[in-house]
């Protein structure tokens, strides 16, 4: 990714339909109006496609389905501090960059984006099913200097942002389900994996992965996934902008992380907790090791652990487990 491919498409991406001259494009660049002409022919063996009209200028006609690190970047650049931004094709797993990365002394806020991970990661030691059919693989690394019984619900806030954006960018209503599950239509569309390195009594790093099913087709998954996944393109009928989208995803992450750091974001969590939690009032089993528990979801208290109102009456909290509806035969934790 070169800042000149940024600047271009930056530029082509604010003029909306309209045309920008390269003669505007030269002087931005510092560069001879052929040298533009030749970065533009360098991005449509890319995938972009420009059209060129006399005495007006190009206009940018469509943009690459894939992933693509100057696009995101440009999408990106009303923030005042974009973040370093790493695109990769393919990788054994964002967190695992992440954690290469850190150890190379990398700086942060770092974003790690990826269409396809060999080794997804989940929790519990689990797999992550990551195909590459344009779905978004993402991890942010942080070092917030916190207490680290701040992180006792960060998990679950930034899950309620990513759920107000899915429900804004594709008009879908979808749900978080405790801990760490991205439900639309009742199935599973992503999942999140929190990780965090202490030294002493204060975060040091502090790692958020991110998989979600944008494009890919639900068929595509392995026949005991079928069931239980769904990707947001089959939800709503019609392919995401994945390029905006991860621009979209970042912007907002970064958002609620700087709410987080600043402590004012409770109002906001409970008010989107009300909307997008769906496991209240609903029967579930809970299970932490080799004990299982059943009864009624009633919502997370302010550390953000589980309420549930055991059949027996007795109401238990629960810091952490893996949670199944009553109408599902497995769960389907990430």
């Amino acid at each position: 990714m070169s800042p000149t491919e940024v600047t271009i498409l930056r530029e082509l991406l604010a003029a909306d339909a309209g045309t920008v001259s390269g003669a505007r494009l030269a002087r931005l660049l510092g560069v001879s109006r052929v040298a533009v002409w030749m970065q533009l022919q360098k991005l449509t063996r890319q995938g972009f496609v420009f059209e060129a009209r006399r005495s007006r200028g190009y206009r940018l006609v469509r943009t690459p389905t894939t992933l693509h690190a100057a696009l995101v970047q440009a999408h990106l650049s009303g923030r005042p501090r974009p973040p370093r931004l790493v695109c990769l094709d393919t990788v054994d797993s964002t967190n695992s960059e992440a954690e290469r990365l850190l150890a190379s002394g990398a700086a942060v806020p770092l974003v790690i984006l990826a269409s396809a991970q060999t080794e997804g990661r989940g929790r519990r030691g689990r797999v992550w099913h990551s195909p590459p059919a344009g779905n978004l693989y993402s991890t942010f690394v942080f070092r917030p200097k916190l207490e680290p019984a701040r992180l006792q619900d960060f998990t679950l806030w930034m899950g309620l942002n990513v759920c107000e954006l899915v429900s804004n960018f594709a008009r879908l209503e979808p749900g978080l389900k405790w801990p760490n599950d991205l439900l639309v239509n009742g199935r599973k569309a992503g999942g999140m994996l929190t990780e965090a390195r202490i030294d002493a009594d204060q975060i040091r790093d502090l790692v958020f992965g991110l998989g979600l099913n944008l494009n890919g087709r639900t068929a595509d998954l392995p026949r005991d996934l079928q069931r239980t996944a769904i990707s947001l393109a089959d939800a709503t009928g019609a392919p995401l902008d994945l390029n905006r989208f991860a621009a979209a995803l970042i912007g907002r992450v970064l958002s609620a992380y700087d709410q987080f750091l600043e402590g004012d974001y409770r109002d906001k969590f409970v008010a989107l907790w009300k909307r997008y939690d769906v496991l209240r009032g609903r029967p579930v089993s809970v299970t932490q090791g080799t004990r299982t528990v059943a009864g009624t979801a009633t919502g997370i208290d302010d550390e953000g652990s589980l309420i549930v109102r055991l059949t027996s009456g007795r109401t238990e909290r629960f810091r952490a487990g893996e949670v199944t509806l009553s109408r599902e035969s497995a769960p389907v934790g990430r």
